[in-house]
């Protein structure tokens, strides 16, 4: 009982304090709001022009204190597990301090965990086996996490490459039919944002930093460098060269566009070549002892039954 009593304390403690950080951090969004507003000329009272085209800072006072401890916490440009996150689509500022914070508590709340259970069992297990159990139940803890984003990251690299074609050639035929490249950045992710999420999602961020005034070039680049595809980076850099070379939008988006109909019909052509090698093994693990017993153990019988009997007869 009194065991149950402190992990309702905690979990009403950790509750109070979600809660009140998360009123400090509304408290603090409304303030900045205020100090940004329009004046009546049509100024911004804060920080103008770059405000729109920073990144977002952490405003929760816990995560912004795990954010400074973190490495290169100096180093505004993403790396490392950070880079691993934002691949993922985890693009929030704060992500890299929360997903700190979530391997610590797994880390720590599964052997505690452990702990609890075994104190309210009636036969718990003691000494060697408890602190073996409490390390791998910590390695759990750090691993999952990493292996989550992992594995997140990898599946929206492989929609991203999937998905991109089309929109390529939505992008093609706007730009045919008229529109600027700014423009048709907006009608691509607002055309495909049901069917094609994820490529929809970047193409809105890239107009989202056209319209706060941030040039063609560098919101292209960032966008590669967020998704790490590479495909899209491709697919900036060209657009990067054709902007600076002043060369025709619409040739280089049929160019590119037919080049990657062509590489999706030879990776289709690849896999298609790759599944005699792959059906090689369960074939000879699981089909062929089933095939071969079914023709040797009728004739293996008849002779046990006939054979064998005839023979211990003749001698």
């Amino acid at each position: 009982m009194d065991m149950l009593l402190l992990i309702g304390i905690f979990l009403g403690v950790v509750g109070v304090t979600w809660v009140v950080l998360q009123r400090i951090e509304r408290v603090a969004v409304l303030r900045r709001r205020m100090k940004d507003r329009p004046t009546a000329d049509g100024t911004l009272t804060g920080p103008t022009g770059e405000g729109l085209l920073k990144d977002s800072e952490v405003k929760n006072p816990v995560l912004a204190w795990v954010q400074s401890r973190l490495p290169g916490a100096a180093d505004k440009t993403p790396r490392g597990q950070a880079r691993t996150l934002i691949e993922a689509g985890f693009t929030h500022p704060s992500a890299p301090s929360l997903y700190v914070l979530i391997r610590v508590i797994t880390a720590a709340g599964l052997p505690l965990l452990l702990v609890v259970s075994q104190k309210l069992t009636s036969a718990p297990i003691t000494g060697a086996q408890l602190i073996i159990g409490a390390l791998l139940l910590c390695g759990v803890g750090l691993t999952a996490p990493a292996i989550y984003v992992d594995l997140r990251a990898t599946d929206r690299r492989e929609r991203l490459e999937n998905q991109f074609p089309d929109a390529l050639d939505l992008m093609m035929v706007c730009v045919e039919a008229g529109l600027g490249v700014d423009a048709a950045f907006v009608r691509v992710s607002q055309e495909i944002a049901n069917s094609h999420c994820d490529i929809a999602c970047e193409f809105n961020r890239v107009s989202q930093e056209l319209r706060a005034g941030r040039s063609r070039s560098d919101a292209l680049r960032r966008m590669a460098e967020r998704i790490n595809v590479d495909s899209l980076r491709a697919f900036a850099a060209l657009m990067i060269q054709t902007e600076s070379l002043g060369a025709s939008i619409t040739q280089t988006l049929r160019s590119y566009s037919s080049e990657l109909r062509e590489r999706r019909f030879l990776r289709g052509e690849e896999k298609a070549m790759r599944i005699p090698v792959l059906l090689t093994m369960p074939l000879v693990a699981c089909i062929l002892p089933v095939i071969v017993t079914a023709l040797l153990l009728p004739a293996g019988l008849d002779v046990a039954h006939n054979l064998l009997p005839a023979l211990k007869g003749h001698h």
